[in-house]
């Protein structure tokens, strides 16, 4: 990023119907995070550890940066091919606050290029409704991204007419 240029941020906040410990199995267990997002993910979640999710042709790729079960989640986050949010360039965190309803889950993605919250933002949106569902043990269903996506998840899209890298 140029001194021009501004780091934007993201947060959402969800209320989950699942204990702090449940929600953050979703974020550590391959399996559980396919659940919600992502055809595929390999998670190591240690400080160092791999972060990698296929969200169709679009790939996740950071390293966890901090992992305190029923707490906090923490990890880098960019898109392989991407120019704009490379792999390991932002940075996500996941906090688990016990609610009498489950658990308030707050995410804050952190350190995007100027104008990718608004995209980041709609992302985040679309899968923390769908972790809300698979949290309280429901099937949030066929993710319609999962198969190359309803809406461009980074800028390659638009730069190669629609095939992502």
């Amino acid at each position: 990023m140029t001194s021009a240029e501004q780091a934007e941020t993201v947060l959402v906040e969800v209320l989950i119907e699942a204990s702090p410990e449940t929600v953050y199995e979703f974020f550590v267990d391959a399996e559980l995070m396919h659940r919600w997002m992502g055809g595929h993910a390999h998670l190591d979640a240690r400080p160092g550890g791999r972060f990698a999710v296929d969200i169709g042709q679009n790939l996740v790729r950071g390293s966890f940066v901090e992992a305190v079960p029923g707490e906090r989640v923490v990890f880098t986050w960019g898109w392989e091919g991407s120019s704009t949010v490379p792999p390991g360039s932002s940075i996500v965190t996941f906090t688990f606050h016990p609610q009498s309803q489950g658990t308030l889950l707050r995410m804050v993605h952190a350190g995007l290029p100027a104008g990718e919250d608004v995209r980041h933002s709609h992302g985040w949106n679309h899968y923390l409704g769908r972790l809300r569902q698979a949290g309280a043990g429901l099937d949030p269903g066929p993710d319609p991204h999962a198969d190359g996506g309803l809406i461009p998840l980074h800028e390659s899209h638009h730069d190669r007419g629609g095939e992502l890298s």
